[in-house]
């Protein structure tokens, strides 16, 4: 029996003798038995919300301080601009010495060096373009 449905067995239970006792003391008591019973209700809800605020509160926390730790980027636009300058500016004689040595095989490998100089720049400057998305889920039970 989980947690839940062990709750739900009490809150069965309590339910039952208070309508024990409302046969028991009559209808002059009936509010008070229903006062009573309503009050281990919120009590519970109470418990419920209380947990579900802690654990949010507790995954928040830990987000943000997985966020705190994580590099920060550095790079200015005028960086990334920079490097790409540069980096056109060497493919120029890169290709040349490539093309001139190796033919078309030693072109395509210069520039398949100089792309994976920039896709290595880029991953860099912006670690998220490659991670998973993480889903978060909200139950709407009572008990977490």
């Amino acid at each position: 029996m989980t947690g839940m449905d062990a709750r739900d067995a009490e809150l069965k239970k309590e339910l039952h003798a208070s309508l024990q006792a409302r046969r028991e003391l009559g209808e002059d008591y009936e509010s008070a038995l229903i006062d009573s019973f309503l009050e281990k209700v919120d009590q519970r809800i109470d418990g419920a919300v209380e947990r579900r605020v802690r654990r949010q509160l507790a995954e928040h926390q830990l987000t943000s301080a997985r966020d705190a730790r994580a590099p920060k980027a550095t790079d200015s636009w005028g960086e990334r601009f920079g490097f790409g300058i540069v980096s056109m500016v060497l493919a120029v004689p890169l290709s040349a010495i490539g093309g001139g040595v190796a033919g078309l095989p030693g072109l395509l490998v210069a520039w398949a060096g100089i792309v994976g100089v920039n896709v290595v720049q880029v991953v860099r400057g912006n670690p998220a373009l490659f991670r998973g998305r993480r889903s978060t889920r909200d139950d709407d039970a009572w008990e977490d």
